[in-house]
């Protein structure tokens, strides 16, 4: 009896001018992504084109992914593994045609630097931090290390001044040792809280130049502060950013947010797993979660290990921790510990 093919085909698609390792990845990564989502399909790609066989089903929805990729590529970011998942998790929900904005949504761009390059959302928990911002003054996001919070919120905070929208941004950031004792550092006590600061920094100098930049913190348009410093006062025409919010205190936290004024916004972000507390102080981004989860104007975004813009080991460590803190804390872990006591 002869096998029915009639249902299979193959298709070429053309990725002329954009670089294999750009559209694929380093090792393939991409294409390995496309294998898992469509197990009867193959992918061969070679040269400038990529062809496609497979059942009319999946080519015709690989084909809507990998233009994707493609439109992705075109406007100049490498394709990372968080825009292969988001494209084939859309496809998956609507047989419309997909493109780049589906994933970042209608004007995607949130700045241009000061060397004219776009940066933009690119995973889906930053495009939900973009379109969150607009609907909402005061957003929390949170999620591990590598996920662009603090990029995506500076982006945000420079869009807003660019555009007068605010009259100043705010940054701050708890002074908070990550198992480091501070007061052995040299110098006075901006030498010694600086290097807390210094993420911020390199955010702003990728989006303005050195000139205007220092301008801004001159004329204090732009101001970069420990969160202790931000006691007292009242934010308005401001967009205030909290960074590293997991080594807030809950008084700390309270402090922060009745410090915003009128047509101000705030976005607090932080990874919940990181905190560098002392165990007797609860993490004020822990317990916030609880306290205004249900108040009209605040959002909370969650970012995961898909949103990691990062190396892709990064994606890798945040899982083994997740790993290891859920076997550490699990029911058996304790018989476990309990059964070796009672044999010493």
């Amino acid at each position: 009896m002869t096998e029915d093919t009639s249902s299979y085909s193959e298709h070429l698609i053309s990725t002329e001018g954009i670089s294999h390792v750009q559209l694929f990845g380093l090792n393939d990564e991409n294409l390995r992504l496309l294998d898992q989502a469509f197990p009867e399909t193959r992918f061969n790609a070679r040269g400038e084109r990529v062809k496609l066989n497979g059942p009319d089903t999946q080519i015709a929805q690989a084909r809507l992914i990998i233009k994707g990729m493609v439109e992705v590529a075109i406007r100049g970011n490498d394709v990372r593994e968080g825009d292969v998942k988001t494209l084939i998790r859309l496809n998956g929900k609507a047989p419309k045609a997909i493109t780049v904005d589906s994933i970042t949504g209608k004007g995607d761009v949130i700045l241009y630097t000061h060397r004219g390059e776009p940066v933009r959302a690119k995973t889906s928990g930053q495009v939900q931090m973009v379109k969150s911002s607009e609907k909402h003054d005061i957003l929390f996001a949170i999620g591990p290390a590598g996920t662009g919070k603090t990029y995506t919120s500076v982006a945000l905070a420079v869009k807003a001044l660019k555009e007068r929208k605010v009259q100043k941004i705010i940054l701050a950031r708890p002074a908070v040792e990550a198992g480091e004792t501070l007061g052995f550092l040299p110098g006075d006590l901006r030498e010694k809280i600086d290097p807390y600061l210094r993420p911020l920094y390199d955010a702003l100098e990728d989006m303005l130049d050195q000139e205007k930049l220092n301008l801004n913190l001159q004329k204090n348009t732009i101001e970069i502060a420990p969160l202790a410093y931000m006691r007292g006062r009242t934010l308005n025409n401001a967009f205030v950013i909290l960074d590293e919010a997991q080594n807030a205190t809950n008084t700390q936290m309270k402090m922060f947010l009745t410090r915003i004024g009128f047509n101000s916004r705030a976005i607090i972000t932080g990874d919940i797993t990181q905190t560098d507390l002392p165990r007797k102080h609860e993490s004020g981004l822990i317990s916030i979660q609880r306290i205004l989860q249900d108040i009209e104007g605040i959002d909370f975004i969650y970012l995961n290990d898909g949103d990691v813009v990062r190396h892709k080991l990064v994606k890798d460590i945040i899982n083994a921790y997740d790993k290891y803190v859920l076997e550490e804390h699990s029911p058996m872990n304790g018989k476990r510990n309990s059964s070796k006591k009672s044999n010493d």
